[in-house]
């Protein structure tokens, strides 16, 4: 799977209460999250971010509680993928269980700048920042992690996987 698309460059320990803040928390619609996602590090963010961008965050990207609404903001807003140089550990679970693709590179977290645009080769490991004409590594996911993220999320790869297992037996 590939991505390509503009970035939106955010800092280190960007937290979950940054990704959406918690006054926003009282629906899980992904729609409605989406209206305010990244609101309080940049208040124009929501009315500025188009499909397929991608946002590019330094150390601990999604540190804080632990909710899931965080990755479901972000993926609703359409952004395709997300770029690190780290991921706290919960939202980095969460982001593949709602099927939310995350990098972890440190030398695109340090190159990249806001409106650059750069292409992710998932199963490559690669990153090609083609404003810059630079390459950077990124961590793969294991060839079952990106199934979980090809099929949407853990629940459709899970139902997939049942539905095949009762098709077969």
């Amino acid at each position: 799977m590939q991505y390509r698309g503009r970035t939106w460059k955010f800092g280190d320990d960007v937290d979950t209460d940054a990704i959406i803040p918690a006054r926003f928390l009282n629906t899980s619609d992904p729609r409605a999250l989406a209206a305010h996602v990244m609101e309080d590090a940049d208040p124009d963010f929501p009315s500025k971010v188009r499909p397929g961008d991608i946002l590019v965050a330094g150390k601990n990207f999604g540190c804080g509680s632990s909710r899931e609404h965080a990755p479901i903001a972000i993926k609703a807003a359409g952004i395709s993928c997300v770029v690190a140089d780290s991921f706290a550990r919960i939202f980095y679970r969460n982001a593949i269980n709602i099927g939310l693709p995350i990098f972890e590179s440190p030398q695109a977290a340090a190159a990249v700048t806001t409106g650059d645009e750069i292409e992710v080769d998932a199963a490559r490991g690669l990153i090609v920042n083609r404003t810059r004409g630079e390459t950077y590594p990124a961590t793969p996911f294991p060839e079952f992690m990106q199934e979980i993220i090809n099929r949407g999320g853990l629940m459709p790869y899970v139902a997939a996987r049942l539905g095949r297992s009762l098709a077969d037996g």
